[in-house]
């Protein structure tokens, strides 16, 4: 089944701290063969103070995670200069947004901040918050 459940940094935080929700659906979308996917940048911003390393490099084992690449910061700052945003309040967002616009659809993000990604996602991306 094509798909694609991406975790934004909040996402992420959670699933490093075993939240039932966020766990129980990144299992389900591992059994329906939908790709789990993150950005290089959002593991840096993910909460990981009181998260054991061993915990860490085992949940990006079980997620697919994208780099942060010239061309795809390029498809970020158009996306900030389309909707008049800048500065590093929105930078993350927008890397990771270039992420899931271009995943595999149906693509769904997991978020504390559904407000700036649903802007910058676009209507083909659905945005949940967590």
């Amino acid at each position: 089944m094509p798909g694609t459940l991406l975790l934004d940094s909040e996402g992420l935080s959670k699933l490093y701290r075993k939240d039932r929700a966020v766990m129980a659906l990144v299992q389900a979308a591992s059994e329906e063969g939908v790709r789990v996917v993150t950005s290089a940048m959002t593991t840096l911003e993910a909460d990981y103070e009181r998260i054991h390393p061993a915990r860490i490099k085992w949940v990006l084992s079980r997620v697919d995670v994208h780099d942060v690449t010239k061309e795809s910061t390029d498809q970020a700052a158009a996306l900030l200069r389309g909707n008049r945003l800048h500065g590093h309040k929105y930078a993350i967002d927008a890397a990771f947004a270039v992420i899931a616009r271009t995943a595999p659809q149906p693509a769904t993000v997991l978020t504390a901040d559904p407000e700036d990604l649903t802007l910058l996602c676009g209507p083909a991306v659905e945005v949940v918050k967590v």
